[in-house]
């Protein structure tokens, strides 16, 4: 934060100071008591376990002020303490606060997958020619972007903010926040279905994000994804579709994979240009044609944002060549039934002297019909030119009895009970040339997998 004092939090937030100095200068803001920093502001979570404000006092040894709604008599202390109603609705009144201290484009992204990568290929084609501020790691929440944005100051040209919803509602929380002047939906799919409801839900609160435009704004949607194309019509803003099929705004064809790069040319209108990508996967092209097709809008030519992405390697999905050994990849955050389509299709893609194998954990948060999405991946796996699957989870087993319930299918499966024994199992059966892909949601560890393979 830049130039925040006590004093503004109190006008951002309608806030009362018990005690402390309104001049005091704060520099941050943090949640987690044991980040507080030196002119921090610490804002207590009341959570579903523990209640943030147990914390105050810890995070007051280092941090210069805090918010509290436990609070109501003055308290002795030469640290700010700030009473508000709640302090949630609070951070984000302070995140609105400094948005509107700025007059800089905002462009947010958001979409069931796919997100975060196309939110650093839009950093990276605006970077090609201005300078631009962007959603570091997952604050992206209703707790993460406020802080994301209390971060910006004036000497960025163009912000890019991920906004990542999990219930809803939220969505509107965090628009109401951006502000945002270009909107870009990847993908409407099933991830945290079981809060959500349905895909006419999902939709209905991705699509939430253009309210926090103003009349002149843009939303770009992935015009391949069937949920977003049925309704382009409906939506009431200026909409580009992007994607790979005939009709779009801007269209990449002669898609192509080499070397492990994604080339393609990019079409819009008397425009073309061959793009060069460093990540695989048809998702990819899509991801980075939006950042071409946003970073122009912003006033960054074709020429500089097509190069932007040669030597892109992406953030969650790692490829591992172990000297001598054989090769991970690395897609253990998160996951999804289209996640994994994608990561498998980028599997079958790479050029393999040697054998590939899949080690798949349960697809989280996917309601009543999780056994559902998971027999379906099962079945998608069915014709790929995969060795072997390994399953870990109650619901991945569906994936085994999808393949297993197929006479034609290639890979051979085998199902696991512990990360430890998956690690044993492949550290014996995986030899040089081999390539293995771990894929899984966060919750299903099988990072541990990973670290036992590398170390």
């Amino acid at each position: 934060m830049v130039d925040i004092t006590v004093k503004n939090i109190l006008e951002a937030t309608g806030g009362v100071l018990l005690c402390g100095d309104e001049n005091t200068v704060l520099t941050d803001i943090c949640i987690n008591s044991k980040e507080a920093k030196e002119g921090d502001l610490f804002v207590p979570i009341i959570g579903t376990r523990t209640d943030g404000h147990r914390f105050i006092e810890s995070a007051l040894q280092t941090a210069a002020a805090t918010l509290t709604s436990e609070h109501d008599n003055v308290v002795v202390s030469d640290k700010a303490y700030i009473r508000v109603d709640d302090t949630v609705k609070a951070l984000q009144a302070i995140g609105k606060y400094i948005r509107n201290r700025y007059d800089m484009p905002v462009v947010a992204v958001t979409g069931s997958v796919g997100k975060t990568t196309t939110r650093e290929m839009i950093t990276a084609a605006v970077s090609a020619g201005m300078k631009c501020f962007h959603t570091e790691g997952n604050y992206n929440s209703v707790y993460g972007e406020p802080i994301t944005v209390s971060r910006m100051t004036d000497e960025y040209d163009v912000a890019v903010l991920e906004l990542g919803i999990g219930e809803p509602g939220e969505m509107d929380i965090l628009t109401d926040i951006a502000q945002p002047d270009i909107c870009v939906i990847t993908t409407i799919g099933v991830a945290h279905i079981e809060y959500m409801g349905s895909l006419e839900n999902t939709r209905k609160e991705k699509l939430s994000i253009i309210k926090g435009m103003g009349e002149n704004g843009t939303l770009y949607i992935n015009g391949d994804d069937p949920m977003l194309y049925a309704v382009k019509d409906e939506i009431p803003c200026k909409v580009y579709t992007y994607g790979c099929g005939e009709g779009m705004d801007f269209r990449a064809t002669n898609i192509r994979m080499e070397d492990g790069y994604s080339v393609y040319d990019m079409v819009h209108g008397d425009d073309v240009v061959t793009v060069k990508v460093g990540v695989m996967g048809l998702h990819n092209v899509r991801n980075s044609l939006v950042a071409m097709a946003v970073s122009h809008q912003l006033g960054v030519p074709y020429e500089k944002s097509s190069k932007a992405f040669e030597n892109f390697r992406g953030l969650r999905q790692k490829v591992i060549k172990l000297p001598g050994k054989y090769t991970i990849i690395d897609d253990t955050y998160n996951a999804s039934p289209d996640s994994i389509k994608a990561s498998t299709d980028v599997l079958c893609d790479m050029k393999c002297e040697g054998k590939k194998y899949i080690v798949l954990g349960d697809m989280l948060e996917l309601g009543e019909k999780s056994d559902e999405y998971h027999y379906e991946v099962g079945e998608y796996l069915r014709d790929k030119k995969i060795d072997e699957v390994i399953v870990i989870g109650e619901h991945a087993q569906k994936i085994k009895e999808a393949l297993d319930a197929c006479d034609t299918k290639y890979a051979k499966t085998v199902s696991f009970t512990d990360t430890e024994e998956i690690a044993i199992y492949l550290m014996a059966l995986m030899k040089p040339e081999d390539i293995v892909l771990l894929k899984g949601s966060n919750g299903m560890k099988l990072s541990e997998v990973v670290n036992i393979l590398t170390n």
